[in-house]
């Protein structure tokens, strides 16, 4: 029932703060104009889709957090709470003034980085990983303490450290380039989030405080899915699509290190944003200056899929691999994995065959 309410509450939140949101980008005037190729939506359309997001799970986070208690305890600390909320503003008010003002890369990506190190500073982090072979590889052989706060110690250690940083920064700007559909970047952040919820209530993982802040996420981006869906009357704008990264890397790691879990749900496109940041710097292009439609999801579309059946396909696909990490223990993960990579090289190799073949009868 906790959750159910949770969800419930979060969804018509975010609805309701989506319309509020819409209505005043417009009214500022912050909105997405199709003006380079790589746009495919056919009138300007509102940004600032984040906010909305942002203020739904976190008015709600926060209830949980400090009014009831049901998510500060066992593994979860206050302090992994606050660096949340901080990281998580950092990031949308960072997209805020890129939508806005159409910042340079060199600017953006500061916004990312302070976030990931305020996550690293509140004692979130990534100390060590299964190995799918027996045992785990640990990352907290080299600890430094800085200073006691409380009589908690607050210390740097530093392959766990650098293993988050470039854990979160990758799974941010995941989403980041996944942000080409409608619907596609909240559409895999619902698809996580219930997975993640689907594990944390297994009697193996038994975490039900991570399973209730991933269903408020799920009712979160859900709510913001409506207006989102094609025709998409507002975007998530550049804090959206790093929030939703975001997230799903921190849960990622309050779940315990489920690394490979989250690699499962989204795989695909990692995998598909390594292959075009591959090409883009084999081909001698900056690969976060330069874009395209070289992407799977464009992929679709150029063999005739249509916007929503493109995007219906990706989350068939991600659920599909997600769903294999509720049942599979780390070994059988890692042959998903290998599953996983064959199936996107096939699909990789046949789209742009099929693409090919129908422009050559033309």
């Amino acid at each position: 029932m906790v959750y159910s309410v949770a969800f419930i509450i979060t969804f018509v939140l975010a609805v309701i703060l989506t319309f509020i949101v819409k209505k005043l980008a417009a009214k500022f005037n912050i909105v997405d104009r199709p003006t380079v190729a790589r746009k495919i939506h056919q009138k300007a359309t509102p940004l600032l889709g984040g906010i909305a997001v942002f203020l739904s799970f976190t008015i709600v986070f926060v209830y949980y957090s400090f009014f009831t208690d049901l998510i500060i305890k066992d593994f979860i600390a206050e302090k992994y709470v606050w660096g949340i909320i901080i990281a998580s503003l950092i990031i949308i008010l960072g997209g805020v003034l890129d939508d806005k003002y159409n910042l340079k890369p060199r600017l953006q990506i500061i916004f990312p980085i302070l976030a990931v190190l305020v996550i690293i500073a509140s004692g979130i982090g990534i100390d060590h990983i299964r190995n799918p072979f027996g045992g785990v590889i640990r990352f907290d052989q080299w600890e430094f303490v800085l200073f006691y706060w409380q009589g908690i110690p607050y210390k740097i250690t530093v392959l766990s450290d650098l293993f988050t940083f470039i854990w979160l920064m990758g799974m941010m700007y995941t989403t980041k380039l996944l942000d080409g559909l409608d619907g596609l970047v909240s559409g895999v952040t619902v698809i996580g989030a219930v997975i993640i919820f689907a594990i944390a209530t297994s009697t193996i993982v038994a975490q039900y405080n991570t399973a209730l802040i991933a269903m408020i996420l799920a009712g979160a981006f859900l709510g913001f899915l409506i207006f989102n869906w094609h025709p998409a009357k507002l975007f998530l704008g550049e804090g959206g699509s790093l929030y939703a990264g975001l997230m799903i890397g921190v849960l990622a790691i309050i779940s315990g290190s489920k690394v490979a879990t989250t690699l499962l749900i989204i795989g695909i496109p990692i995998l598909d944003v390594i292959w075009v940041i591959t090409r883009r710097i084999l081909a001698g292009k900056n690969p976060f200056k330069f874009s395209d439609k070289k992407h799977l999801h464009f992929r679709l579309l150029d063999v005739g899929f249509s916007h929503g059946q493109a995007v219906v396909f990706y989350l068939l696909l991600t659920a599909l691999f997600g769903g294999f990490a509720v049942f599979l223990q780390t070994f059988g993960k890692l042959i998903a994995l290998i599953i996983l990579l064959l199936v996107m090289l096939i699909l990789g190799v046949s789209l742009v065959f099929i693409y090919q073949k129908k422009n050559s009868k033309i």
